[in-house]
């Protein structure tokens, strides 16, 4: 017999948008019902984001201990390479994840959201058929927030399968595979790719652009092309994976010849696409911008009172877009005025050395007719990086040459990422140069670095 329940809000997908969308109609006192058919926590919490900076963690100690054999390094030095068991690592990662997973499900219970386990699919645009362990359940719904999220990318010629991996699976190996292959040098190939390097396999990395991260300019790029190239990574640009086939991926070269390289597994990494099939979007009369579900700047579809957020409306496909919107739509069902017009989405590659972006470049402000003034810190000159042997990277500041009006920063270097809120902060709250050289940031931290780019933009910058 199937259960029917009938409830004020239903969300579908548990991932960061989705629960975070749930958590906060609870607060506001909508009776919320969330389907998810997997672990709470989706894509970033369960095996993308969290995973990967635990596996990243570990890389860096293990590497760190590696370069201490012997004459040592910074004083430091151990008799004996150190040694690595995969499996104790992964187990530990899976710590991590339950931690987070319990904590989801604990904050769901206490914001009284019901949560529903299992694969939803709707009939039409406000009923979902849901097929769990228990039996069928239907769920009707006054207002639905879809967030179903999106999925690691396919190569047609090269499925998934076997020794050919997505994110997901390389996570989880059991043991450090000898030679790994990774297709795709943005920020998910070259995360894992430089992690495995330091846990001690060979990695190769193809990339069918002429450089890597091709999303990010140069500048930012070459302190973490320098750093791959100081691992040992071998990375072919200008190339096309063709095949996979013995144990050998068939690589077409820049001069057009074809290789073919050994891999123990080969990890595709070309990219991320939203989740639209397998839910009954087609029962819905939704509208759609590409692959993407169509939305306005309160996330509404074209559906009355259905709403989409994440990764399943559009780029940036990040965990705190999806959080943002999420909370926002629960608030605009609970009859709030709110709309997704942010200044701008902070974006972070974990790599080695980290990579922040956030608001505008000076190519995107230029394309939007601003005149900008550029101004730049560098690391080697910031006593806290310094001090931490984390020389190579810099702080750039775009401003708007009119009223110094800070419109966006790039930073690449150590830890950096750590500075991301700052960033961001600054850009939403309409700082500008003068602002920040007015704040009086403690030393020695690389924060300095931001207080000194934002000096140099006023023309005296007192440590370079």
């Amino acid at each position: 017999m199937t259960e029917t329940i009938t409830t004020k809000v239903l969300v579908v997908g548990g991932g960061p948008g989705g629960y975070v969308a749930a958590i906060r109609c609870g607060q506001l006192g909508l009776e919320t019902t969330l389907v998810e058919g997997d672990r709470l926590g989706g894509t970033c919490l369960i095996r993308g984001c969290i995973p990967s900076k635990a596996l990243i963690h570990v890389a860096d100690k293990f590497h760190g201990m590696a370069q201490t054999v012997g004459k040592g390094h910074h004083g430091i030095s151990i008799a004996a390479a150190p040694k690595l068991n995969l499996a104790e690592t992964v187990k530990w990662k899976e710590t991590v994840v339950d931690k987070l997973n319990g904590g989801v499900t604990a904050l769901l219970k206490r914001a009284k959201v019901r949560v529903v386990e299992g694969w939803g699919v709707f009939s039409d645009a406000k009923t979902c058929n849901v097929k769990t362990k228990g039996g069928d359940v239907t769920i009707r719904a006054e207002y639905v927030i879809l967030a179903t999220g999106s999925e690691a990318t396919p190569l047609p010629h090269i499925p998934f399968g076997d020794k050919v991996i997505s994110s997901t699976e390389a996570l989880s190996l059991p043991d450090v595979p000898k030679k790994l292959v990774v297709i795709g040098a943005g920020y998910i190939g070259l995360e894992l790719g430089i992690a495995f390097r330091k846990f001690g396999s060979e990695v190769v990395v193809v990339e069918a652009q002429d450089r890597i991260l091709p999303l990010y300019d140069k500048d930012l790029t070459k302190p973490v092309a320098q750093s791959v190239e100081k691992l040992g990574l071998m990375v072919m640009l200008g190339a096309k994976a063709k095949g996979f086939k013995g144990g050998k991926l068939a690589v077409e070269d820049k001069d057009g010849k074809t290789v073919e390289i050994p891999a123990d597994y080969v990890l595709v990494t070309v990219g991320r696409r939203p989740r639209t099939e397998g839910w009954g979007r087609e029962n819905m009369t939704l509208d759609m911008a590409g692959k993407f579900v169509k939305v306005d700047d309160g996330c509404r579809t074209a559906m009355k009172n259905v709403f989409a957020i994440g990764d399943l409306v559009g780029e940036p496909m990040l965990e705190h877009k999806a959080a943002a919107q999420g909370e926002l739509v629960a608030e605009i069902i609970a009859g709030h005025k709110r709309r997704f017009d942010p200044a701008c989405i902070p974006a972070v590659c974990f790599t080695d050395p980290e990579i922040v972006t956030a608001g505008l470049s000076q190519e995107e402000a230029a394309a939007k007719g601003i005149e900008v003034t550029v101004s730049m810190f560098p690391y080697a000159a910031n006593g806290r990086a310094l001090a931490m042997d984390a020389g190579e990277g810099f702080v750039r500041v775009v401003a708007r040459k009119d009223d110094k009006r800070i419109v966006g920063i790039q930073a690449v270097g150590q830890h950096i990422a750590e500075l991301s809120g700052e960033f961001s902060t600054a850009i939403e709250m309409a700082a500008t140069l003068e602002d920040m050289a007015g704040i009086i940031h403690a030393h020695p931290t690389l924060s300095e670095a931001f207080f000194e780019a934002s000096l140099r933009g006023l023309g005296h910058a007192i440590h370079i």
